[in-house]
Order: C-alpha cells, then structure tokens, then sequence
C-alpha cells in the first residue's frame, strides 16, 4: 500500500464552508483536495493500492484525519469540488478515536501527525532529501506540507525521519505526488527499453 499523509494547516475541523469557496472559506482545502485527487486518480481509473491521509489543524476542533481509500473509495470524480464534498460530509458525522466511515471509503477520526508517525514508517518528501531515484527501498508512506511550512512542533516530530526528494526544486505537494507515483509505476514496471 501507498500512502500520502498531507498536513492542511488552516484547514477546516467543521463542514461550515462553501465548495465555492475552498481556499478562503476552509482553509487551502483546496490544496487537499488537489492532492487527494493526485494520489488516487489515474487516467479513467483509480489506484487501488493508494491511501491518502489528511491532516486537518484548523478551527474549530484540531487535529483531525480524513482517510481516502483508494481501494473502496466511491462517488469521487476527478475535481476539486468532488473530493471538497466527501472532506465536507466526513466532517458532518460525528468522529472518535478510530475511523469512522462517512461515504464509501472516506473515513475520519480524531488525532494527527503524532499519531500517523506511531502507525507506519514514514518519510518526509523535501528538496534537500535524497534523491528516490538513488534509494533502493521506498518507504511506505509519505509526509508532505500543504503551502505552509511545518511547525516548530511538526519540525520537532519528524527530526529523525528520512528525507527523500523527487528534484532540487521546491513543487506543490499535488505535484510531488504525482512524481512520486511515477517513480513507483517505473519500479514496478521497469521499461524495456
């Protein structure tokens, strides 16, 4: 299984924002929703064997986690607006320590980082990383930073994990992810050239 985990710092903990209006009524959910849609959508397809994890640190009760499922996820299309709907019915229900299942594989519970970081062994997409195309083993899961940077505490929290990086060049998290599949998709598939 691949898995993404992304950080939305200003992101909305309550379903009270617009789908008109996703980066300034909730947050930059805009820049999740980008990222959910990068890491489960191939062309006229999904990928099945990818989970994304969103961390949700804003008003009014942080930190909560929204699970996509890309093997049982259902009623997601491949628009800002469509995965912004199923973030916003999760965070209609009410949610506890372990996963809740909202709509057909989105799943929410309370808890973030800390938490995600206990669970699987994760490694921290950054320019100043190793270059993956250099690493023989991939890590199985993959933590990226909405358009902030992370926190002194998330700083404090991910000081010892490994860095990777998909290029010299700082590139949106939606980006990175998609780069990252690809480097998967190759290793998998060598070519035959």
């Amino acid at each position: 299984m691949k898995r993404f985990i992304v950080i939305g710092h200003k992101a909305l903990t309550s379903g009270d924002f617009s789908l008109n209006d996703m980066p300034g009524s909730a947050g930059r959910m805009d820049v999740l929703c980008r990222c959910v849609n990068s890491s489960l959508f191939l062309s006229h397809d999904l990928r099945r064997d990818v989970e994304c994890y969103l961390v949700l640190l804003g008003e009014p009760n942080p930190p909560k986690t929204i699970l996509f499922s890309g093997e049982r996820v259902r009623y997601l299309n491949p628009d800002e607006r469509s995965a912004g709907s199923l973030i916003k019915k999760a965070l209609g229900i009410t949610c506890s320590d372990e996963f809740t299942e909202s709509t057909k594989g989105v799943y929410i519970r309370r808890g973030g980082l800390e938490r995600l970081l206990s669970e699987f062994q994760v490694a921290l997409l950054d320019e100043h990383g190793v270059d993956i195309r250099t690493t023989d083993e991939l890590p199985e899961a993959y933590l990226l930073s909405d358009h902030m940077n992370f926190s002194e505490g998330e700083e404090d929290l991910i000081r010892d994990v490994q860095k990777v990086s998909v290029g010299p060049k700082i590139l949106h998290a939606d980006h990175t992810i998609t780069i990252m599949l690809n480097e998967m998709d190759r290793r998998e598939k060598p070519s035959e050239l």
